[in-house]
């Protein structure tokens, strides 16, 4: 009896000495780190009354003001497995974004089933409601954080389906143009910004810049009603999921 008690009270010594350790990488993972969380809410109204019903198409990437270096953060399955349902390709749809892939990827094509974005960075087109993700860079360092969005079909008295005085249709039902919005954060703790609307992304303009100055813009500056970047510490993780 004595005998099992002592294997008892070790094998409990054994699974508090465990955890303890555990509990202690969980922290020396955590300590000194730092994350940028991008959360924006996407509104729900504007959906249902685009003509598809569709959530937006968007992508977060953030960039080295020294160096220019890109790294996208997030980006829809339907931009970054370039799924339109029977469209070959929707130059349109993310042009800026399009170009940062091609960067990153050393290529000069959009992405596609055969060569789409890494999985890492790709996720389900998020439901109206809220949308969080989140990047970890080094603390103290500074960033030019970018989001561009995408609402097909959101079609107003600029944008239209069909221009009867110009005889021109909407090649790809975009509506208005994609929306591209900027903020320079420096990765300090509790820092937090709102981004900017900083222009509209066009292809094929004179000059050749995609960004271009907002011109005939209505429902789409709401399609995200809420935007913040923030830095935090992470929470100490026994298990990192990423």
């Amino acid at each position: 009896m004595k005998k099992l008690k002592k294997t008892m009270l070790f094998v409990l010594a054994l699974g508090v000495l465990i955890a303890g350790i555990l509990v202690l990488i969980a922290f020396a993972r955590a300590w000194g780190k730092t994350d940028i969380e991008f959360r924006v809410h996407i509104n729900e109204q504007l959906i249902q009354e685009s003509t598809f019903g569709e959530p937006p198409t968007f992508a977060i990437w953030i960039e080295n003001p020294n160096t220019g270096g890109l790294q996208t953060i997030f980006v829809t399955k339907r931009a970054a497995l370039g799924d339109w349902e029977g469209k070959a390709d929707v130059p349109v749809a993310l042009p800026q974004w399009f170009e940062v892939f091609k960067i990153e990827n050393q290529s000069n094509n959009l992405p596609s089933y055969e060569k789409p974005a890494p999985l890492a960075v790709t996720g389900a087109t998020p439901k109206p409601g809220y949308f969080t993700t989140r990047v970890r860079v080094t603390p103290g360092s500074k960033w030019n954080c970018w989001i561009e969005v995408n609402l097909a079909g959101d079609f107003n008295e600029y944008y239209q389906e069909y221009n009867p005085e110009e005889k021109t249709t909407d090649e790809y039902l975009t509506g208005q143009p994609a929306l591209l919005y900027k903020a320079e954060i420096e990765a300090v703790a509790g820092n937090v910004v709102k981004p900017k609307l900083a222009g509209m992304s066009v292809l094929d303009t004179e000059g050749g810049s995609i960004v271009q100055p907002v011109k005939g813009i209505t429902t789409a500056a709401g399609i995200f009603d809420e935007m913040s970047i923030s830095v935090i510490q992470p929470k100490p993780r026994i298990i990192e999921w990423n």
